[in-house]
């Protein structure tokens, strides 16, 4: 991967498109990296390989948003996030590569029904707050799915925004669990050898392209449409889990 120049030219764009998704766009979006580095790579070393820049990007964005959370509702998320990443870890263990395939295939296309679903008003979060205890389940399931590929956002987001934070409380919120949710993973990831020299050697060099797309997520936030970017998020999030999907089953 080092040297091979298609990588770079997946890779390059799709680590600047979560940037700019966490920077400007919240981070839900982000995970669309992942699929797209796992059409040229296994799944694990895309998954070790984003990590760390996710971390990166999270570290840069938490700033503007401290203290400005809603720190029960994310205690919440993360402690319930705990046996999600377990349960994550353990699957790591004894699934094979096309089980992660397929998952992150299936996760995608879901990603695309679920936004589709609350932007034609066939899914509604409900008007009264959800119990913060329910904050424990959605932090499991945001564990799980974070783990096998960085897409714990929607049920992070419906928790969220049946509680009723205000917009700049439940951006904080969100930034705040997945820094926390993203370094709980990064311990078993290390452990069962995801991360390997080879991984932080690409994060060193694609560091770069994550910080230029969060600040680039900055000032699309105030040029670009929220639905011309979420129309090219769709568009390939449908075709890599497509693609992973069909690569698995055959």
């Amino acid at each position: 991967m080092l040297t091979d120049p298609v990588f770079y030219l997946l890779a390059v764009p799709a680590v600047v498109f979560a940037g700019i998704s966490k920077g400007g766009f919240g981070s839900g979006a982000a995970f669309a990296a992942t699929p797209i580095l796992a059409l040229i790579v296994e799944p694990a070393v895309a998954l070790g390989i984003m990590l760390p820049l996710l971390m990166l990007v999270d570290a840069v964005t938490l700033r503007p948003y401290w203290r400005r959370w809603s720190w029960p509702d994310a205690r919440a998320l993360i402690i319930g996030a705990l046996p999600g990443v377990a349960l994550g870890a353990w699957l790591y263990q004894v699934a094979n590569a096309d089980v992660f395939r397929i998952m992150i295939g299936v996760l995608s296309l879901g990603f695309v029904a679920y936004q589709l679903g609350f932007a034609r008003g066939n899914l509604r979060v409900q008007t009264r707050p959800f119990p913060k205890w329910v904050g424990l389940g959605a932090g499991t399931v945001a564990g799980f799915t974070s783990f096998v590929s960085h897409a714990g956002g929607p049920p992070v987001a419906v928790y969220l925004l049946a509680r009723g934070l205000a917009k700049t409380t439940y951006q904080a919120t969100t930034v705040l669990t997945f820094w926390a949710v993203n370094i709980l993973k990064a311990v078993p990831y290390a452990f069962l050898g995801i991360f390997t020299f080879e991984t932080l050697t690409l994060n060193v060099i694609l560091a770069p392209a994550a910080l230029v797309g969060a600040w680039l997520g900055v000032v699309a936030h105030r040029l670009v449409p929220e639905r011309v970017f979420f129309a090219i998020t769709y568009v390939l999030l449908v075709c890599t889990g497509s693609k992973l999907i069909f690569d698995a089953l055959t």
